[in-house]
């Protein structure tokens, strides 16, 4: 190494330090014109010998690459959502059912602040930042690298001694002093003001010229560990670790083995939140111990072992102007209250749901009212109550319609529903539309390309009306619509033809029958194992499938008895479609049909991909142990609790390898 790369990696190192002492200790060693000064030289010669270039240079930080599409990544390990509790009573059922789950096992909790921004996975290979990518839908989300690097508490080299491989679950915050900062700046130029700290993040985040974001003034709060070979036993003990390695820790959690603690964190939080220099929206209450929470596992959504606490919702009074109503896929009426604008939460809100008939009865609403509104934990707000003291003589109740707003369809109410539907299931616009936007959602088919809007675009054109004229598009029939260019149709093209390789229960799920969600698509696909089978399936046989009741069970019925469905079904088939998990002839010797398969640890691949291969070959995922699990495939480090059950109930445990090795045989 010649002196000249010496000067250059001894800036690089010295910039760094003084980062993690400005951005993590908040403990400033040297001036910020000093700092500025060696940045300055840093870039100097970094510009005069590219030949040194280092992606993770502190030179970095100040952004410049423009990203005009950004990747979409798959996480090697989901970012799962978390349940919401609303009251201490709501904790203690979940406690219990931890209690009972860990058979009476002693257990501690962690409890943390619920950072108010935008979750994303940041990527550590030999102590280097290599990736970050947004939580998207969980499974797969955006490659926002560039970024990400821009913020000064997301360290890009680490310190100490940190695995070789591990990712990191963030937030990426907004502090309330420097959006305030940011608005002032905007409004001095002209500019409209961002409205909440917690959408300007997120926002930023997906900004296509990284200088941009530079100038934002974000922070990284850093929570959660994943990976293998972490030599970490607990929640409590990550979260030393990585402020250890350098990362933004704040100094807030706490550990304890009582729920009156955890009440009391709470209850402590509650007050002093409005002193913290960032938002939060909650408290996150995880069991401590690695082992346990292993042992816990997850439901399809979120880990058992885990929730959020959300605060009392800010409520305001505003008037209702009008209630509209919107139609959704499967027909339901939903009713949405048109508002006089108002500020709730740093959120202008304009709209309000107000769920069905039922709520607008037992409001007794009327046009004008003046109403309270709240968020809960739901995205769009909700009214409340109403301010029968300032009614006068002049507003008109408001009645719930009687026919459809768009077909004029009489409505009809199911028994024991709350809902109202339009029956006209197959001339109804915005059903039609609906649909196809399920079955093209990112969770069905994931056609890529085909967004909302498009959808309903291409349908008023008429280049579609149903899910299976998606596959007899041509590019003839899209040249004529607006904004669509050679290369936008080619890669829809190719999207739509991809599509055609989804797994039967993905395909039995984008169909969108009512009351069947992604996990009973998975339960039917495993029972039936194809189409035809589930077509020619009677009541009984329905709900002979684990957790399918009455009201499934007859949904899927009258679905398969409207010949339109059936006929679309067919064109999907001729259309090549995977509408079976395996052959109807004799099983293959590697069928996994009837197998309940736990699967624990970490692995080559992801988890997901295994599971994909588990279900593809007619076998079940279990998320427990059990006497009924045929077989656990064991990764690197699994949890001793579900292996230490397994040996006592004598079932058999293979590696990844050897499950691999056993489906090719």
């Amino acid at each position: 190494m010649n002196e000249l790369e010496k000067k250059i990696n001894k800036l690089r190192h010295d910039i760094h330090d003084h980062n993690h002492n400005y951005y993590i200790l908040d403990n400033p060693t040297i001036s910020d014109y000093d700092f500025d000064q060696k940045l300055q030289e840093l870039i100097n010669l970094e510009s005069l010998h590219p030949e040194f270039y280092d992606s993770n240079s502190p030179s970095q930080r100040i952004g410049g690459g423009i990203t005009k599409l950004f990747n979409t990544i798959s996480h090697k390990f989901p970012m799962y959502s978390l349940d919401n509790t609303y009251s201490k009573e709501e904790i203690e059922k979940w406690a219990s059912r931890l209690q009972k789950s860990l058979l009476n096992k002693s257990f501690s909790y962690t409890c943390e602040l619920k950072y108010d921004g935008a979750s994303v996975n940041l990527t550590y290979q030999n102590g280097n930042f290599i990736s970050g990518v947004t939580r998207g839908d969980g499974n797969q989300g955006d490659d926002i690298t560039l970024n990400l690097k821009t913020i000064p508490s997301i360290p890009l080299i680490l310190r100490g001694d940190f695995p070789d491989y591990f990712e990191v679950r963030a937030e990426v915050i907004l502090p309330i002093d420097g959006f305030e900062k940011l608005n002032k700046e905007r409004i001095e130029k002209g500019q409209s003001a961002f409205m909440n700290p917690r959408n300007t993040a997120s926002g930023s985040l997906k900004l296509q010229d990284s200088s941009i974001v530079s100038r934002r003034p974000l922070e990284c709060f850093v929570y959660s560990i994943v990976g293998k070979e972490l030599n970490i036993i607990s929640q409590y003990e990550s979260l030393k670790k990585m402020r250890s390695w350098g990362f933004k820790v704040p100094n807030t959690s706490m550990i304890s083995n009582s729920l009156s603690d955890v009440f009391n964190y709470i209850d402590k939080w509650n007050k002093d939140r409005f002193n913290l220099p960032y938002e939060i929206d909650g408290i996150v209450i995880k069991v401590n111990d690695f082992d346990h929470q292993d042992s816990l596992g997850y439901t399809a959504k979120a880990p058992r072992w885990a929730v959020a606490y959300k605060f009392n919702s800010e409520k305001i009074k505003t008037k209702l102007l009008s209630v509209e109503y919107q139609i959704g896929r499967t027909g339901a009426i939903t009713p949405v209250a048109n508002l006089k604008p108002v500020l709730l939460s740093g959120t202008t809100v304009k709209r309000a749901s107000l769920h069905n008939s039922d709520q607008i009865e037992k409001l007794s609403l009327r046009q004008g009212d003046m109403v309270f509104i709240e968020k809960g934990g739901e995205i769009i707000p909700k009214i409340v109550s109403v301010d029968k003291n300032s009614r006068g003589n002049e507003e008109n109740k408001i009645v719930f319609i009687s026919e459809c707003p768009n077909c004029k369809t009489s409505l009809v109410r199911i028994k024991g529903e709350a809902q109202h539907y339009c029956p006209n299931q197959n001339y109804c616009d915005p059903q039609n539309i609906g649909r196809i936007q399920h079955f093209a959602s990112r969770k069905a088919m994931n056609i890529d390309g085909l967004g909302n809007e498009r959808i309903a675009l291409f349908y008023r054109q008429g280049v579609i009306r149903n899910i299976a004229d998606l596959y007899t598009i041509s590019p003839e029939s899209l040249h004529q619509l607006e904004g669509m260019g050679d290369k936008s149709i080619e890669k829809l093209i190719d999207s739509i033809e991809s599509s055609k390789n989804r797994l039967f229960h993905k395909v039995l799920f984008g169909l969108g029958i009512r009351h069947v969600g992604e996990t009973v698509a998975i339960k039917l696909a495993n029972a039936f194992k194809s189409i035809d089978e589930l077509i020619n399936s009677d009541i009984e046989s329905l709900l002979s499938v684990n957790e399918i009741g009455e009201k499934i069970a007859e949904s899927i019925l009258n679905y398969f008895q409207d010949s339109t469905n059936i006929s679309i079904v067919k064109k999907l088939k001729n259309a090549g479609l995977i509408f079976s998990i395996q052959e109807k002839k004799e099983p293959p010797p590697n069928s996994l049909s009837d197998k309940k398969i736990l699967v624990t640890g970490t692995f080559e691949s992801s988890r997901e991909e295994l599971k994909d291969k588990i279900l593809h070959l007619g076998g079940t995922v279990s998320s427990s142990i059990s006497k009924n699990v045929d077989l656990i495939i064991s990764g690197e480090n699994p949890g001793p609790i579900k292996i230490e059950k397994a040996n006592e109930l004598g079932l058999k445990i293979i590696s990844e390898k050897d499950f691999y090795k056993m489906i090719q045989t």
